[in-house]
């Protein structure tokens, strides 16, 4: 018998309405009464979690690992290291890799990579289309069955609606949720940053709020017409709030993310042409900020992710209309939400960040993880909510280090990351 004890901490469980100071008993790598310990004098590990915050292990469900296919932009265990590096036990990675994650035999190599190199959970999505096309579906009944928990396109939107729309319908009949990069091509065209002042004053081809917006309502139809959920990914617009929130009001099974840098951001960040600040969908202005933080503060957006998107430095350092889109963000999201949102805004409390990174997430894709009800697997992760802390991305885990967020100071991290019951990361 193997055995844990995590003394002192402020044990937040919002899967159980659990919120107080208490003991955190592991056994066997499970969360198990105290018991459970059977032999009393055998070697037991205790943690000292003296004001810090006990929460069940928090889900990002929005990566990119890159493999197969571009391991030199990460690999599935360097996207690991980096989740449990900011307090990630359950990571969901995207489909768009080389070959696409559009096949049975692709997601069984992604899981055989993770079971063998990825010291947290990773949790393979399948694609939506054939080679993320949109031009023909891919086999999602067969996706499912080989352990997808949602299918995406995730870099790519579908644009023939009726095809979106047997997408749905097939989903529904296999029971995964179907995650949507919001993306109209036509009104986006060439766009690579927000449509705005900053676009005009700089001449680079403007993404205009639209683009996002239209798709948005695309969904929220297509969701009510199948009775089936889909979920908007990185939303970034005020009109994108107001229309969330008008269906969700209806009870139509929409659901939305928000993005450290969509909230941390505005689309001024890029007057100096760094290409690290460039993103799909961009950074935008100060009133698209403003709504995010209410639509996150009325649970119209309910979900937290990074979209971390890993590029070598020798794909940034190039034009801007030339660089690919994405930052890393799974080692400074955690830091960066925790300063914004808890400490500066006070748009929510801490207990209500963790659901939004454990609850959430879990519910939508209908996993075992984020709770820490007993017998479930002990996946903990233990946060500071008061450690000052600079970033230093020379020293991250990421393969990468395509981020704007060097030098940025914060309050509140991850300070140990227990997965099954072992410690993989500590502070």
């Amino acid at each position: 018998m193997s055995a844990t004890i995590i003394r002192n901490g402020r044990v937040i469980d919002p899967a159980n309405r659990r919120d107080k100071l208490a003991d955190l008993v592991i056994v066997d790598g499970r969360i198990a009464e105290k018991s459970a310990i059977r032999d009393p004098q055998s070697a037991i590990e205790e943690i000292d979690a003296s004001r810090l915050i006990v929460a069940p292990g928090l889900i990002d469900m929005h990566v990119h690992l890159r493999e197969p296919g571009f391991g030199h932009k990460e690999t599935i265990e360097s996207g690991a290291r980096a989740a449990a590096a900011g307090g990630f036990t359950t990571i969901v990675c995207m489909p768009n890799t080389s070959p696409v994650a559009d096949t049975p035999s692709t997601i069984a190599w992604i899981k055989e990579r993770a079971a063998a190199s990825a010291c947290v959970n990773v949790l393979p999505t399948g694609a939506i289309s054939k080679n993320i096309s949109g031009e023909e579906l891919g086999p999602i009944g067969s996706l499912a069955q080989a352990g997808v928990v949602a299918i995406t396109d995730d870099g790519h939107c579908i644009q023939n609606n009726e095809l979106m729309r047997r997408a749905v319908e097939y989903a529904r009949m296999v029971g995964v949720p179907i995650l949507d990069h919001c993306q109209d091509y036509n009104l986006v065209g060439n766009g690579v940053v927000h449509e705005g002042y900053w676009s005009t004053l700089l001449g680079l081809p403007g993404w205009p709020a639209a683009g996002e917006e239209a798709i948005v309502m695309r969904n929220i139809l297509l969701a009510d017409l199948c009775g089936h959920q889909i979920h908007c990914q990185h939303v970034t617009t005020a009109g994108s709030v107001r229309l969330l929130r008008e269906a969700r009001s209806r009870g139509v099974k929409i659901t939305a993310e928000v993005c450290t840098h969509h909230v941390q951001l505005t689309d001024e960040a890029i007057q100096n042409f760094d290409t690290n600040y460039k993103m799909n969908p961009p950074l935008r202005a100060q009133a698209d900020v403003d709504a995010l933080l209410e639509g996150i503060a009325d649970g119209t957006l309910s979900i937290l992710a990074s979209d971390h998107a890993p590029h070598a430095d020798f794909e940034k350092e190039v034009e801007f209309d030339a660089a690919p889109f994405g930052i890393i963000g799974l080692e400074t999201e955690l830091g960066l939400f925790l300063d914004l949102l808890v400490h500066k805004h006070r748009k929510i409390d801490i207990a209500r960040l963790i659901e939004m990174y454990t609850v959430e997430p879990a519910r939508l894709l209908k996993i075992n993880a984020g709770t820490l009800s007993i017998g479930a697997p002990a996946d903990v992760t233990l946060i500071d909510p008061d450690l000052k802390w600079t970033v230093k991305i020379d020293r991250l885990e990421s393969a990468s280090r395509n981020s704007p967020f060097d030098g940025w100071k914060m309050k509140g991290r991850a300070v140990r990351t227990i997965v099954g019951g072992k410690t993989v990361w500590n502070l």
